[in-house]
């Protein structure tokens, strides 16, 4: 989910360049413990992939605005990543929020935040790391450097996860106060609708001890 990045591993080898165009569509768009947009939302995804290598770009639209008359939450990333067969992958995004000038906000803020992303999977194990070289909802510079680690285990029927951040990531929005904000647990399953076509489906539980927050997403892919 909100992703800017999703990482996957395989063999460079047996792949070849293709497109792929896809969608989900959730209850509510929650990323890394925040609640985005408090709506349901579709997020949309076109990617181009060749071997180990991965450009494209990801957005969520939510369908209506927020109980206090803020505009419906828009977002639209882009990203670039490579996986390599031992497990490593690595990566950077560009977050964007359409609403704001693709170039720059007024007093010289960038409209784009940029975030390195590095992954690790060895047999059901995961880790993850991401580092904002700025954030373009703080203002000029006093977001940079901005962390977020996750640690997650893949069973066979679900998924545990347990991720923490300082800065726009915690209620304090401070750099350097590192709180666990994301804790949680997911599932999927395809529900059959004809002999030949199934539709998948997925639902996440999360727990953000720092904002003490609960909250349940389900989705379909498309």
């Amino acid at each position: 989910m909100g992703l800017g990045l999703a990482f996957v591993t395989g063999n460079a080898q047996e792949k070849k360049g293709s497109f792929d165009v896809s969608a989900d569509i959730v209850s509510r768009y929650v990323f890394r413990g925040v609640d985005f947009g408090n709506s349901p939302a579709i997020q949309p995804t076109v990617e181009y992939s060749n071997g180990g290598f991965a450009i494209g770009a990801w957005g969520s639209y939510a369908f209506s605005s927020s109980s206090a008359g803020a505009d419906a939450f828009q977002e639209a990333d882009l990203y670039a990543s490579y996986s390599f067969d031992f497990g490593l992958s690595a990566g950077i995004t560009d977050y964007y929020y359409p609403g704001t000038s693709w170039f720059e906000l007024e007093d010289e803020v960038s409209s784009h935040a940029f975030e390195m992303n590095l992954g690790y999977e060895i047999g059901n194990f995961s880790i993850a790391g991401n580092y904002a070289l700025n954030d373009s909802r703080a203002g000029a510079g006093e977001e940079d450097g901005v962390v977020y680690f996750e640690a997650g285990f893949a069973a066979k029927n679900f998924n545990l996860f347990i991720g923490g951040g300082d800065g726009w990531h915690v209620a304090s929005g401070e750099k350097g106060d590192f709180q666990i904000v994301n804790i949680g647990i997911g599932t999927e399953k395809e529900i059959k609708i004809t002999e030949s076509f199934s539709l998948p489906m997925f639902g996440m539980i999360f727990v953000n001890p720092n904002s003490e927050q609960y909250d349940i997403v389900v989705g379909i892919s498309l």
